[in-house]
């Protein structure tokens, strides 16, 4: 986002005060990471002057809703969480139940921010829709405005190897059962996940044909995805995955390298299947077996859809199309 404003000409300052940065797994419970959050929460209440348009508050913010209320001075917010709290940590990750303390206090934290920022920009419109109905608020106060990727790190030109590659944090949405299940089926293909999470236990009973390297440095992910023969999306089930469309796909798209992932409404609000991506049954390892077949086959295939995925990518989701439309969404809002 910081990229692609700064490429539309608008002037950029950032306010961040660390607080996950050294975890490799965030979110973690404990004193020490309440006693970070609070410290940079105070930092972040010192109220600026009043050389600016719009404050915008950008992911995972949901906390930091009052003391931007407070630093703004009147001034228009902009909220861009690109997930909800209670659909993470309920709906998702199954970490709580929606009936639980903890659910109802994660609905109420996402809806006071919601109703706090004087417009929120989600990252497709599935997600808008559910946030509308998440906070109570007419679909006026939403915004869309896709992802992208970082053009300094994911770029062109697609250099492919024999491996498939998979890049996540390992957790529900991305269907790593089903990455598995569908890697057994074709023992003869290369499939090499990368990432670490809440899913690890599941790669201790991984087949031969799956390599895991547990981590790849942010700056080297582009370097990864050009040398994939595919990148694999998201094959989850749940209803979040079938409303957003992840990182990893912008970002493989970027760099001109094909995508398999799942289809979904969100999938289809970028993608083509057949023609920009090879789009699959959410949780079904058989149909990717049969597309992980296809893609490694047929050259003339994976050629078209790496082209379209490109096309794609230039047409919607380029720095400099989501310059213009977070221009347009930001003074819309000022």
């Amino acid at each position: 986002m910081i990229s692609c404003l700064r490429r539309a000409g608008v002037e950029v300052r950032e306010r961040h005060a660390s607080v996950w940065e050294e975890d490799e797994h965030k979110w973690k419970a404990g004193g020490g990471a309440l006693a970070r959050l609070a410290a940079a929460e105070l930092k972040l209440l010192r109220r600026e002057g009043q050389d600016f348009d719009v404050l915008v508050v950008g992911y995972p913010g949901q906390l930091d809703l009052p003391a931007a209320r407070w630093a703004a001075r009147g001034k228009p917010i902009v909220f861009n969480p690109l997930v909800s709290l209670w659909d993470t940590w309920v709906s998702d990750r199954a970490r709580f139940t929606s009936g639980s303390a903890a659910g109802r206090a994660l609905a109420r934290i996402d809806r006071a921010a919601f109703r706090a920022a004087d417009l929120t920009v989600t990252d497709t419109e599935q997600s808008a829709r559910f946030f509308t109905d998440l906070a109570r608020l007419p679909r006026e106060r939403f915004a869309v405005c896709l992802v992208g990727a970082e053009e300094r790190i994911f770029h062109p030109p697609w250099s492919p190897s024999e491996s498939f590659l998979f890049v996540g944090k390992l957790i529900p949405l991305h269907g790593l059962e089903t990455i598995l299940a569908a890697a057994r089926l074709v023992p003869e293909l290369t499939i090499t996940i990368a990432g670490g999470g809440q899913l690890d236990s599941l790669l201790e009973a991984r087949p031969p044909n799956v390599e895991w390297v547990p981590w790849i440095e942010y700056e080297q992910l582009g370097d990864s995805y050009r040398a994939a023969r595919c990148a694999l999306g998201v094959f989850g089930t749940s209803p979040k995955a079938a409303r957003v469309i992840p990182n990893k796909v912008f970002q493989a798209i970027a760099c001109g390298t094909p995508v398999i992932t799942a289809d979904t409404p969100a999938a289809r609000e970028l993608l083509i299947d057949g023609e920009s991506a090879l789009l699959v049954p959410p949780g079904d390892p058989e149909a990717l077996a049969a597309a992980l077949r296809r893609a490694a086959e047929d050259r003339e295939l994976l050629a078209r859809i790496a082209a379209g995925g490109r096309e794609a990518y230039e047409r919607h989701a380029s720095e400099d199309v989501l310059g213009h439309r977070w221009r347009e969404v930001l003074e819309g809002a000022a």
